[in-house]
């Protein structure tokens, strides 16, 4: 079997979107078959800035932009792609994904969140308790997810948004 390590990574955002409850907004993917959710993501445009790039992948996946960036990860983080899913994602170029990460407050209301958008991506969606994130993630990302929990936890956690 071909080792895809060689691959670079695809640069991308992912975005912890926080209700004033303090809790995470997940979906779960139209393409998928399992029972995983996770937290809306995306690849940057060339020439975009990160943060221009987690404005408009959230507006895209979530149909809101009512989100303020209160927080951005300290560093990025990558993960790899199972083998078997390489070939079938981004034209097989990519090993996985290189992301900067961006806590964003909510401020909307629920019925401001439509993932009907032009290109679905995604089937359902709810809000879970930032803790739970690890445990609701395809296990590829799990490590991530972990970081990420750690690392925005002041942004949420267990009550509102300080």
């Amino acid at each position: 079997m071909m080792s895809y390590k060689i691959l670079p990574y695809r640069p991308g955002v992912g975005i912890m979107l926080i209700n004033k409850s303090g809790q995470v907004f997940v979906a779960r993917r139209i393409d998928s078959t399992s029972e995983a959710w996770q937290m809306p993501q995306g690849g940057i445009d060339e020439g975009e800035e990160p943060a221009i790039a987690a404005l408009r992948e959230l507006a895209e996946e979530t149909g809101t932009s009512k989100a303020t960036i209160i927080g951005e990860s300290a560093k990025w983080y990558d993960y790899d792609l199972p083998d078997h899913l390489v070939p079938r994602l981004w034209g097989g170029k990519y090993r996985g994904q290189r992301q900067k990460w961006f806590a964003m407050s909510f401020d909307g209301v629920d019925g401001d969140i439509n993932i009907a958008t032009e290109h679905p991506e995604f089937c359902e969606w709810k809000w879970i308790p930032m803790q739970e994130l690890p445990n609701i993630i395809v296990p590829f990302k799990r490590s991530l997810y972990q970081a990420l929990v750690h690392e925005f936890a002041l942004y949420g956690g267990n009550g509102a948004i300080s």
